[in-house]
């Protein structure tokens, strides 16, 4: 039956022209890095840059625009009436509000609001470059997914994605876009094709949680903190192979293991069946088909600039509010001193210098992924240095802006679940990257 259903015959031939031209841009401004004045990084970043520099002016106000849509949408569809959980984010979001307005009027905030490692750090690292690259990467998705280029990737790497990581071969194309752009952009695509019926609940928030990185471009400013970037092309490969990997291991326990294989309820089942026969065909075949229910150009632009906006008026306001909210707990309480002691056994038992400020370091992480570079930035030792760079990519999950932008998906995972993965990756990050620091450092 999986024969025939591959090989039965296509009832419209869509322009296949538009696979290659528009897949080609989409693939083009997502993963092909540029220079440009003296600046090497993806075309979609540059585009972002440009419109923060050249719309100066106008940006706080646009991103405020986001926020207040963001605030003001779960009231008006009473969505915060749907569970607790959607309750305390609506309220969070009034409280991300009234810090971005105090963002645009520092004159009415209090002083220690506006120390530089509160609120103007979220507002210019996060919130901004979010703002922005959640909508513009909206409409190049629209080439990127729309028309094949997906399908045709999933069928080729089926056979290697599904048994290693338990994901559709079409989630390669995810894990790339969020490695060299960002996991902003990485959660734009997973959330589009889990509602459409193409990933289930697992398979979502196994990607979520397994690929979802920073850029390659932040990974740069973390091997420049640390002091890496005599040994960056080690840094880089070592973060990629032990961030894939960890996910691999991680999948096979509790709690992503737990989740249901259920689809987006609603949408038509579109799942990826086994390939009974030749691949190449099977690719194309299932490209072709995808073309086929695709809309015109600008219908398609639209949706994914419309799910774009939404999407960044949800993350925004809670990085606003969550994102303070952790860094407020970590600048001012010793909570992340405790949980650095669970930690520290880790980092002794790796042969880390001073574990337990390396096991502070790391638990600063589920705050912001950055913070930890900035505790060990001084070590004198490198492979600590090294292994605590790796670890602040490899564990993925961080409360200043990755954990509200998975809630702000559909994707079905709670916030103890997203903790309990953080600590799962970064244990399994520090014992397989203090070998090769040991080793090769």
């Amino acid at each position: 039956m999986e024969a025939l259903r591959e090989f039965r015959p296509v009832k419209r031939r869509a322009g296949v022209w538009r696979f290659f031209v528009f897949s080609g841009l989409g693939a083009f401004v997502f993963f092909v890095p540029v220079t440009l004045a003296g600046t090497s990084t993806i075309v979609l970043d540059h585009l972002v840059s440009a419109i923060r520099v050249q719309a100066a002016p106008v940006v706080p106000w646009i991103i405020l625009a986001l926020i207040a849509l963001g605030t003001v949408r779960p009231f008006l569809r009473a969505t915060w009436r749907q569970n607790p959980v959607r309750l305390v984010f609506a309220l969070l979001n009034v409280c991300g509000l009234a810090v971005a307005v105090l963002m645009l009027f520092p004159a009415l905030a209090p002083g220690w609001l506006m120390a530089d490692d509160l609120a103007p750090f979220l507002w210019d690292k996060l919130v901004i470059p979010v703002g922005l690259m959640i909508p513009v990467g909206a409409v190049f998705l629209a080439l990127l997914v729309g028309y094949g280029l997906m399908e045709f990737v999933g069928v080729l790497v089926q056979g290697f994605m599904r048994p290693i990581f338990r994901t559709p071969g079409r989630a390669a194309v995810d894990a790339v876009a969020s490695f060299v752009g960002s996991y902003s952009l990485g959660l734009l695509i997973t959330n589009r094709v889990y509602r459409e019926g193409k990933y289930t609940a697992r398979e979502a928030a196994i990607i979520a949680t397994g690929f979802s990185t920073v850029s390659v471009t932040f990974m740069i400013v973390v091997a420049k903190t640390l002091g890496l970037m005599d040994h960056w092309l080690l840094y880089f490969t070592t973060t990629l192979v032990v961030t894939f990997v960890v996910t691999a291991l991680v999948v096979r326990i509790p709690p992503l293991s737990r989740i249901p294989q259920a689809v987006f309820p609603g949408a038509a089942v579109r799942l990826e069946e086994p390939v009974a026969r030749s691949r190449l065909q099977a690719a194309w075949r299932e490209a072709r088909l995808a073309l086929d229910r695709t809309p015109g150009l600008w219908r398609n632009v639209y949706d994914n600039l419309r799910d774009g906006v939404v999407m960044a008026g949800s993350i925004l306001p809670s990085i606003l509010s969550v994102g303070l909210l952790g860094l407020i707990v970590a600048k001012f309480t010793p909570v992340f001193d405790w949980l650095g002691w669970i930690i520290a056994p880790v980092a002794w038992g790796t042969g880390m210098d001073d574990p337990p400020l390396v096991g502070k370091a790391v638990a600063l992480g589920l705050v912001e992924m950055f913070l930890p570079a900035t505790q060990v930035a001084d070590v004198e030792s490198l492979p600590t240095r090294f292994v605590v760079g790796v670890v602040s990519i490899a564990g993925i999950i961080f409360f200043s802006a990755m954990v509200p932008s998975i809630l702000a998906t559909d994707i079905p995972i709670r916030m103890r679940e997203l903790v309990i993965i953080w600590f799962e990756r970064v244990v399994l990050t520090m014992v397989l990257a203090a070998p090769v620091a040991h080793l090769l450092l």
